[in-house]
């Protein structure tokens, strides 16, 4: 631990270089896949804006709860189902899975094919969870 805070003290051109390269390329990275959103957020863009949500999850975790009127087409599956999702390109789209690990990859394959408004729940399903907001059980 001290040769590396040695190295810091060393060379701090490259260390700072290092830091900021890293910001931007998480700045970029999180806003590939759309805008990330609240739970609150989700709500009022349904409400308003009759948002599609589509969970990504896999079926068997969808079947044990979801968001009310949410669309399941697994993560691993996304790309051969785009017939199923074309019919809602003008509609907002909330990405949704387990905890949002792969709502920002999904995102990207969405806008991608052409679907321009799409953003991504923050912290997913567990974070609908936690908040206590309604599910449906299939």
């Amino acid at each position: 631990m001290e040769a590396f805070f040695t190295f810091i003290g060393a060379h701090p051109l490259l260390v700072g270089a290092f830091v900021v390269l890293l910001g931007l390329f998480i700045r970029n990275e999180s806003g590939r896949g759309g805008a990330t959103i609240t739970t609150q957020e989700l709500v009022r863009l349904v409400n308003v804006q009759n948002a599609l949500v589509l969970d990504v999850r896999d079926k068997a975790e969808f079947a044990e709860g979801h968001i009310v009127d949410a669309v399941n087409i697994p993560y691993a599956s996304l790309e051969e189902k785009w017939s199923e999702l074309s019919k809602h390109k003008e509609r907002p789209i909330v990405v949704a899975c387990k905890m949002g690990q792969h709502s920002g990859t999904a995102g990207t394959l969405l806008k991608k094919n052409g679907f321009a408004n799409v953003s991504r729940l923050m912290g997913g399903y567990s974070e609908w969870r936690a908040q206590n907001l309604p599910v449906v059980k299939s």
